[in-house]
């Protein structure tokens, strides 16, 4: 067994979600105002069930060895034209930007796999729920999601 003590961490921690926004190459000027963001993430996978019969108490697993990144999505005030500008994105690979409140930046290849507008209600600010898909794939060859540090 290894027991491992807390380092403090590198880097700095953001204190302020604000403002967190999203570029996309193909229409950077899209007609929608983000109002939350949930940014990329990455997933290592469902583990690999390598139990056997010769294991006496505990399942065990292997991990994956590749993994992907998460969806990002958020929800965006919007003005109606937006709907056009979504039907020439829907389906279409290319790079988008999410652009941190530090000026940290992460471009992935992706697409935008939906755009729903919620429930318009008198009193109420419209606003429409959109996620964008990490692909990992341009013109047919694998492709990393890209990491800028604004502080360098």
């Amino acid at each position: 067994m290894t027991t491992t003590a807390r380092v403090t961490p590198v880097g700095t921690s953001l204190d302020d979600g604000f403002s967190t926004k999203i570029a996309l190459a193909a229409d950077p000027d899209i007609s929608f105002w983000e109002k939350s963001v949930t940014p990329l993430g990455m997933d290592g996978g469902d583990p690999i069930d390598v139990t056997t019969m010769f294991n006496v108490l505990w399942r065990t697993f292997a991990l994956r060895q590749l993994f992907q990144g998460t969806p990002v999505s958020g929800t965006a005030a919007y003005d109606p034209i937006v709907l056009d500008q979504i039907v020439a994105l829907l389906g279409v690979n290319g790079w988008f930007t999410i652009l941190h409140p530090n000026g940290d930046t992460w471009d992935v290849v992706g697409g935008l796999r939906m755009f729903t507008p919620q429930e318009n209600q008198e009193g109420s600010h419209p606003v429409a729920n959109f996620e964008f898909f990490p692909t990992n794939r341009l013109a047919g060859v694998e492709t990393a999601p890209v990491h800028t540090n604004a502080a360098t």
